[in-house]
C-alpha cells in the first residue's frame, strides 16, 4: 500500500468485536510534532538516540522519564500497517520524555526517528509552556555534545 505525502492513515482500534479507524490527513510524523523545526537532528538510529540524549541529560543535572514509546504501543495493534512503510515491520519510531529541571515543570521532549535519522522537538506551547532556561539548559546539552560524541 503506497502511502503519499497527503495519503490516509489508518488507526485501527478493535472493541467488541468492531473495527473501529481513525484517519489523519496526513501520514507524515512532521505533521504530528510540534510546530517548530527540530532544535537538534542526528543521522543516529531513533533508540540509539534516544539512550544518548537520556544518558547527557542525567549527567547535567536533568532528569528524563520516558513516557511513551510508539514501537511498544504498536505491539498491541498488529493489524495495522505502518503508514510509512505499507506493511507490518515498521522502523518508525516516536519517543516522548519528560525532562525534569529541580522543581520546575517538566519540558516535554519528542524524538522521531528511523534506523537512520532522529530529529528532537521541545514542546513550548501557550498550552504547555516551559520556562526559557529548562528550554535552554536542555537545547545546550544537546547541542553542545554532539560535536564531541557524535
Amino acid at each position: 500500500m503506497p502511502i503519499k505525502e497527503y495519503g490516509r492513515w489508518r488507526f485501527c482500534h478493535q472493541v467488541e468485536n468492531i473495527m473501529l479507524e481513525a484517519l489523519l490527513v496526513s501520514c507524515d510524523w512532521r505533521f504530528l510534532m510540534p510546530p517548530t523545526s527540530p532544535f537538534l537532528v542526528l543521522n543516529k538510529p531513533c533508540d540509539k538516540a534516544v539512550a544518548w540524549a537520556v544518558q547527557l541529560l542525567e549527567q547535567n543535572g536533568l532528569h528524563p522519564v520516558q513516557t511513551f514509546d510508539l514501537q511498544t504501543a504498536r505491539l498491541a495493534h498488529a493489524d495495522c500497517p505502518c503508514p510509512h512503510h505499507g506493511t507490518a515491520h515498521c522502523t518508525c519510531q516516536m519517543v516522548v520524555l519528560l525532562v525534569y529541571q529541580g522543581d520546575n515543570l517538566p519540558a516535554t521532549m519528542t524524538i522521531h526517528g528511523n534506523t537512520e535519522a532522529s530529529w528532537f522537538y521541545i514542546v513550548n506551547t501557550p498550552q504547555q509552556p516551559i520556562g526559557q532556561q529548562v528550554e535552554k539548559h536542555i537545547e545546550d546539552v544537546l547541542n553542545l555534545a554532539t560535536d564531541a560524541t557524535i
